[in-house]
């Protein structure tokens, strides 16, 4: 999870300083101003889904990420082989990927594949983006509400995913659900699907935690300095992703972020009703929260002192590498993280990345059209998806890969599953939070709230005021 904080961390610098965003970990795509162009939209466009005849076009794949090069150049020959379609992969060597696709664009033999990180990088990038909303690489997206779109085309494919939610313990919730006594009407955990009935849930659980063998129910809210990203980037961007999904006239809650001088922090309730949920249901007592780091609340989980945590799917490793961890993988599930607002019945999972792929709208109608077929291959054919799963390591999102073909992680797989599911994701609305500041204003005025030092009013006003002056500094 330190590549993530390092991810955000970054993020934030490049949104304050060019409306940009970094990717999650190892991503080292920089985005700024694309070179002028036409309008991306042409004739060649509108022939890109159509399929090659073997060896009629070819590929150039510009890739960022140096540490799976070798990879990707191995499938390039394995492709060739089979399909007589030439494939190049050139690999920009570590932070320089902007420069190189902005040099490598302006070539007659540009990239045909090439990669955005999201919603600002198509802002950036339009003019060389082809639409996909035609080709099988779209359809095959589990949800496709994780496409960079505009209007009704779409013009990024995410291709590796991450998410997060309340990871739970099944075997504690199944010796919950089997209890005669329990106060709810529904019998597994997987019947969970609002905050209503979540709070019922746990809170009856606290009440026969000395039945089910546990401390709490939720492990501890680490709100230890430096130690808060849980709640005051992941919890936060439930109620921000509702707030800027509300606001029309935007492709995506990024950019409604992104263009949002004030917040009225409209869904703050909704966070509460989580948070209070989290520190009042704890193995930890909430004035005792802020010596916790997310190590003591993964380790509490872990040794099955607790039933849930709100983490991402990273936390299988921190989870099974816990001396003494006692969760069998089996058991090791996913919940959204419900919040109270109404319709959340059909929310998914926190599911983001930085990682789209697009064509170039510039090249040929053939490399057009055989770059497509080269991406719907890599993500469908046994041979690119055993490429995917294994030598690349991808949680893929794509109906294309069967469980078996999925990484072999149950949080991997959990996510997976949870896309398949004709939910919607939230977005990662995390990135367009103005500064690394404006999360730490956040994340400590929780604190005092839960040592009861301040109101919940008292951070609502924290949060709305540091906002503001934090959008306004990125102005100067």
């Amino acid at each position: 999870m330190k590549k993530v904080k390092k991810f955000l961390g970054l993020l934030l610098v490049l949104t304050m300083v060019s409306a940009l965003v970094a990717a999650c970990g190892k991503n080292n795509n920089e985005e700024t101003s694309s070179p002028s162009a036409s309008n991306s939209t042409s004739p060649e466009a509108s022939k890109a889904a159509e399929k090659p005849a073997a060896g009629k076009g070819s590929v150039y794949f510009l890739n960022f990420k140096p540490e799976i090069a070798e990879v990707y150049e191995k499938i390039a020959k394995d492709y060739e082989a089979e399909t007589g379609v030439k494939v190049k992969v050139v690999t920009a060597a570590s932070g320089t990927y902007e420069t190189t696709l902005k040099s490598e664009i302006a070539k007659s033999d540009a990239p045909t594949i090439f990669q955005i990180n999201g919603p600002v990088g198509y802002g950036n990038w339009k003019d060389y983006t082809a639409d996909l909303k035609g080709t099988k690489l779209y359809e095959y997206l589990s949800d496709k509400s994780l496409a960079v779109t505009s209007g009704e085309g779409v013009y990024g494919i995410p291709y590796v995913v991450e998410g997060y939610g309340i990871i739970y313990n099944d075997a504690v919730m199944k010796k919950y659900f089997s209890l005669a006594d329990k106060a709810v009407s529904i019998s597994a955990a997987t019947e969970i699907n609002n905050f209503a009935t979540l709070k019922a849930v746990v809170e009856d659980m606290t009440a026969k935690k000395d039945q089910l063998g546990i401390k709490g129910v939720f492990s501890s809210t680490s709100l230890n300095a430096g130690e808060q990203w849980r709640w005051q980037s992941h919890l936060a961007n439930l109620p921000l992703y509702y707030e800027f999904k509300d606001q029309p006239g935007f492709d995506s809650t990024v950019l409604a972020g992104l263009a949002s001088n004030e917040i009225s922090f409209k869904y703050g309730a909704n966070f509460k009703n989580t948070f209070d949920l989290y520190i009042n249901n704890s193995v930890t007592k909430p004035g005792l929260l802020g010596s916790k780091s997310v190590d003591d609340s993964m380790a509490e989980f872990a040794l099955g002192q607790s039933a849930m945590v709100q983490n991402g799917n990273w936390a299988w490793g921190q989870i099974n590498g816990v001396e003494g961890n006692v969760v069998k993988s089996e058991d090791i599930k996913f919940l959204p993280i419900y919040t109270g607002v109404a319709g959340e019945e059909t929310q998914g999972l926190a599911i983001g990345t930085e990682n789209y792929l697009s064509i170039n709208s510039k090249a040929s109608a053939d490399n057009q059209a055989a770059s497509i077929a080269f991406l719907e291959w890599l993500f469908s054919s046994d041979k690119g998806k055993s490429y995917v799963s294994k030598d690349l390591g991808f949680i893929a999102p794509f109906n294309t890969f069967s469980d078996s073909e999925k990484p072999a992680d149950p949080l991997a797989k959990e996510v997976s599953n949870w896309m398949g599911k004709g939910l919607t994701s939230v977005a990662w609305t995390f990135a367009a939070f103005p500064s690394e500041d404006f999360k730490n204003y956040f994340g400590d005025a929780l604190l005092e709230y839960a040592q009861g030092n301040k109101t919940w009013d008292e951070v609502t006003t924290i949060v709305k005021d540091s906002w503001k002056s934090e959008k306004e500094k990125t102005k100067k």
